[in-house]
């Protein structure tokens, strides 16, 4: 009988510690524990080791405090202009209150997806598609400050949404490729244009840089050639002159010879005649003779006929 008590305490201690080791709860790193008791919210655990009461507490809810990613399939929605398009959106959020996210609503995830068609929906509706497509950093402000001011009783902040693919119908995708390709052929020839403007406009400042060139250069040849001319002229100038002062000198030293040598008078009578006879040869028509000199002639005539005789 003691045997059989002593295998019950065994027993009962082991279930004991079972029971003890199966109600120690480690919260890890964002994480937290929806305690309940009895049914009702007790508490919430945050990170670290704690101890429920077994069989009266329990884990209601295990709640990831990271920032989650929520990924949409394409919704259906029209553009003002009656263009039906699928669009798909990610949303960002993050849990901010474990106890609002447990209790607040029934399925946040769920609910999250509605509320962004339904947002998605009225944004879309109040513009066209035009700017549809050119309004998506709009249109995903617009949706965040709508979905986090919605999710604020369930305990969610939104983060972030994106609109991931905006798809128009393929009839409105033909004709925007073809836009597009007419608006790459309209740029390819405005290019093409001004490329060959901007050849065309090179091509003829060369060439008036080339002829500008070209008569400076001429220019300059003249005014090379005009000093060359001119300073020969004043070298022949130069020449002339220096020869004239040469003869000079030399009809100066001549005189001064004569002067020197006291020449008799029919000396000086024949050197008059010689200098008549030099502007004699010249191209006068009309010659001048002094009475001296008609007088000096017939003294000369005279004694040539006298040697003669």
């Amino acid at each position: 009988m003691e045997n059989i008590m002593m295998w019950v305490w065994i027993g009962l201690g082991v279930l004991f510690i079972l029971i003890f080791m199966a109600n120690i709860k480690i919260v890890s790193q964002s994480n937290a524990f929806i305690i309940e008791r009895l049914g009702a919210y007790r508490t919430t655990w945050g990170t670290g080791l704690h101890l429920k009461i077994p069989f009266i507490e329990r884990v209601a809810k295990v709640v990831l405090l990271k920032e989650q990613v929520a990924d949409f399939p394409p919704q259906p929605v029209i553009t003002k202009d009656n263009v039906t398009m699928q669009i798909d959106t990610v949303v960002f959020f993050q849990i901010t209150d474990p106890k609002l996210f447990t209790y607040g609503v029934m399925n946040p995830i769920s609910a999250i997806e509605n509320l962004t068609a339904t947002t998605l929906r009225n944004i879309i509706g109040e513009l066209e598609l035009d700017e549809t497509l050119t309004s998506r950093d709009t249109i995903n402000t617009k949706m965040r400050a709508i979905l986090d001011e919605a999710t604020d009783p369930w305990g969610i902040k939104i983060t972030r949404v994106e609109l991931r693919n905006i798809l128009p119908p393929r009839q409105i995708q033909e004709a925007m490729e073809k836009q597009m390709r007419a608006e790459r052929e309209r740029r390819e020839s405005i290019l093409r244009a001004e490329g060959e403007k901007k050849s065309a406009i090179l091509v003829a400042e060369g060439q008036k840089e080339s002829q500008i060139l070209a008569a400076e250069a001429e220019k300059q040849s003249e005014i090379l050639r005009a000093e060359a001319s001119k300073e020969a002229q004043i070298r022949i100038a130069e020449g002339e002159a220096e020869a004239i002062l040469k003869v000079q000198e030399a009809n100066a030293a001549g005189i001064k010879m004569l002067n020197g040598a006291n020449p008799a008078s029919n000396v000086l009578t024949l050197k008059s005649l010689e200098a008549f006879a030099s502007i004699a040869d010249g191209q006068a028509t009309k010659i001048v003779i002094p009475s001296e000199i008609q007088g000096i002639a017939g003294l000369a005539k005279g004694i040539m006929e006298t040697i003669k005789d």
